[in-house]
């Protein structure tokens, strides 16, 4: 695989592209730049990472040519954005991926894409504070534009379009979805109940119930089976009868 065009970075308003054939982690690099003072906007992207992960220390599938392995380096100074920031980033990723893909994408709490039953791409969001501000934040994602040998059930982006066209589409959305302040609006929330995965579905993580949405503060709303209805915002989403 060839880098990225030299204008790339430019078309897609980062201020820096840092292109690597192989890393072990674009997250972790992505770190290192940011602690010696990488400006907002500044993406890490690579061939393969050696060591991909995704949330709670999961690794990530990240075979070479495979998918975009990335994280973009943001400096946002409102925490109860960077509370919703995963979904954010998902909405945004959604709209922008459809029209590459063969089928509708589905979101599912609180970092994946799905098309059909198929996983297309994941979030990952880990920030660095100072005192009560976020000094910075890592948005890592992973989108297949194959389906991975390992995961024969996964989806991707169709194999015509070429990846610039890709980060095309998904850089200007990432750091728009990235800017936005504040929780999520009614619009977002209404947008999220169009492509939820899980709503109405019964599951048995974070807690047992049926999943009914999200709320403004990016919590994700379950009945439970006695009646009420508790909001979960940490864990991950596991249908009833879905191995964990």
């Amino acid at each position: 695989m060839t880098a990225p065009s030299p204008t790339l970075a430019a078309e897609c308003g980062l201020a820096r592209l840092a292109y690597q054939a192989l890393v072990g982690s674009t997250m972790d690099e992505a770190h290192r730049l940011a602690q010696a003072g990488a400006k907002s906007g500044t993406l890490v992207l690579a061939e393969a990472q050696e060591g991909g992960r995704g949330r709670g220390g999961r690794s990530w599938v990240s075979e070479p040519g495979a998918g975009l392995w990335m994280t973009l380096i943001e400096r946002p100074r409102d925490p109860q954005a960077l509370d919703v920031l995963a979904l954010r980033i998902g909405l945004a990723l959604s709209d922008a991926l459809e029209p590459l893909c063969n089928g509708r994408i589905s979101l599912k709490w609180p970092n994946d894409l799905f098309v059909g039953a198929g996983k297309l791409a994941g979030i990952l969001i880990e920030a660095r504070w100072r005192e009560s501000l976020p000094e910075w934040v890592a948005i890592g994602v992973g989108v297949n534009r194959r389906v991975p040998e390992a995961i024969p059930g996964a989806a991707s982006v169709r194999g015509d379009i070429p990846r610039d066209d890709v980060l095309r589409a998904m850089l200007p959305a990432m750091r728009n979805a990235a800017a936005q302040p504040g929780r999520l609006t009614p619009e977002e929330c209404a947008r999220w109940a169009e492509r939820d995965l899980a709503f109405g579905r019964e599951i048995v993580e974070p807690r047992a119930g049926r999943a009914m949405g999200i709320d403004a503060t990016g919590a994700l709303l379950i009945a439970e089976p006695r009646g009420a209805v508790h909001a979960a915002r940490s864990g991950s989403l596991v249908f009833a009868g879905e191995a964990p």
